[in-house]
């Protein structure tokens, strides 16, 4: 099975994420550890620069304009390829909860239509949103609330 951009963010975060690890300082580190667990060099490469470009677009995230409350998203021809019907259903359900703001959710887009796949699942637009809620300052509530999200689908509801 190939291995895409998307299997080793989520391998990245699943492993990593409480560790405070420093991407910039740790990363030749990080790179051998993930081609030692079997991801190729190129596709490791692919996701550092997809988790750096989101580092830049997080300090851009709040010079998106604020759409007023009666407008509504328009999806490209490009985003509606890669976004099915369900996972842009649960971008606007996502948004109407307020778990998602307009520039967070253009964030999440972005971030999208970056990866190379040809069309992005459900669960993997989660694990999007959940790297992307992660890198935003001011964004904590809402990451719980995906992170709990994610880990219900991933482990089974437990409740």
């Amino acid at each position: 099975m190939k291995q895409t951009v998307i299997d080793i963010l989520i391998y990245l975060f699943e492993h990593y994420i409480d560790d405070d690890i420093e991407l910039d300082a740790d990363r030749d580190e990080l790179k051998s550890e993930l081609r030692d667990a079997g991801f190729e060099a190129g596709q490791v490469a692919k996701a550092f620069e997809w988790l750096q470009e989101l580092a830049v677009t997080r300090d851009h995230a709040d010079d998106f304009p604020t759409p007023a409350q009666t407008s509504f998203r328009i999806f490209t021809v490009e985003e509606q390829r890669k976004l099915d019907a369900e996972c842009r259903g649960f971008l606007h359900f996502l948004s109407q909860s307020a778990v998602l703001d307009s520039a967070r959710r253009e964030l999440v887009i972005d971030r999208v239509l970056a990866l190379e796949s040809d069309e992005i699942d459900i669960a993997q637009l989660k694990w999007i949103i959940l790297m992307v809620l992660f890198n935003q300052p001011g964004q904590e509530q809402a990451f719980v609330w995906m992170e709990d999200l994610v880990m219900d689908d991933l482990y089974g509801n437990l409740h």
